[in-house]
């Protein structure tokens, strides 16, 4: 028996419908000199976000597969902007690249305002990485952990920084809470919406031991639904399913620069300095699924990370 169903509350369901319809709040507040990191900035949220934190003269790190795409959006942004961007190259698939990234961030000189964990990918069916792990699993959710991991004295260290995680209310399909001992989906049906939803999952679980964490510090850490937003996400799974998803999903999806300006509030605005731990669709704060709030299982996540992903 599922033992979140009882933690349940349709007034929950009812106002993340009502959010759903909501704009996103803007925040107009210059961010002139800061640092930001975000990840998966080619094209879609990544891109439009990098573009809007550098019309507003912040400093970019951009972390990206493709180093062609990457050379080019930051000739682009320095040029128009006059901001400084340097970009890293990581396969989110690969655990000691993304481990190098690590590195190289928590040895930078300059503090790191602002991180943005937005790469992603979307698998109807079940795929393995080269580290033999479940690839949504990795990609959506532990490279993120290994990064912030990592980063963690770092931040710590400084007066203040905001960790932000692209999250969704795909969390709330994998109902019956993250499945420890069968991350690879040998015991129990994969679909696309499971995997997704348990990497997501993942993603608000681990909020729980960051935040105590950096408890007494500056840092927070926070995580967002980005709306229904048109992104090539998912349109590597098939000719049938990018049919699907352009015929019935596209139309009514929304642009990714609506998600930008969120991003931006949620990493920029004074009014929201003090969130911590927080589930966010666009900017309106709302109450997750009841299975991202186990504190158990937070912890015993937090553990079985630093094992895959090879911390000390």
């Amino acid at each position: 028996m599922n033992k979140y169903l009882k933690e349940y509350k349709w007034s929950n369901i009812g106002e993340m419908i009502k959010n759903d319809k909501r704009e996103a709040e803007i925040c107009d507040e210059s961010f002139s000199g800061k640092l930001v990191v975000i990840s998966g900035t080619t094209s879609g949220i990544g891109y439009s976000t990098a573009k809007l934190f550098a019309s507003h003269r912040a400093n970019l790190i951009i972390i990206n597969r493709n180093e062609e795409k990457s050379k080019e959006q930051c000739e682009t942004f320095s040029k128009e902007f006059n901001i400084s961007c340097n970009y890293i190259i990581t396969d989110y698939t690969n655990i000691s690249e993304v481990i190098n990234t690590g590195k190289k961030l928590s040895t930078l000189e300059k503090d790191i305002d602002v991180i943005i964990h937005n790469a992603g990918v979307f698998q109807t069916t079940r795929t393995f990485t080269k580290d033999g792990l479940e690839k949504v699993f990795q990609v959506n959710y532990l490279s993120s952990f290994i990064l912030n991991y990592m980063l963690k004295e770092k931040l710590a260290s400084q007066k203040t920084a905001r960790i932000l995680f692209v999250n969704s209310e795909g969390h709330r399909f994998a109902i019956g809470g993250l499945r420890l001992d069968d991350l690879d989906w040998k015991k129990h049906h994969y679909s696309g919406l499971k995997g997704y939803g348990s990497a997501k999952t993942a993603q608000l679980l681990s909020m729980i031991p960051f935040v105590k964490y950096f408890e007494g510090t500056g840092v927070t850490i926070n995580a967002m639904h980005p709306g229904n937003v048109k992104t090539n996400m998912g349109e590597n799974n098939g000719k049938f399913y990018r049919l699907s998803k352009h015929l019935f999903v596209n139309p009514s999806s929304r642009s990714p620069e609506i998600s930008a300006e969120a991003l931006y509030y949620l990493g920029v605005s004074k009014k929201i300095e003090k969130s911590n731990g927080c589930f966010f669709n666009l900017t309106t704060k709302e109450i997750p699924a009841p299975h991202v709030l186990d504190n158990d299982m937070a912890w015993k996540l937090w553990e079985k990370s630093k094992l895959m992903g090879n911390l000390q």
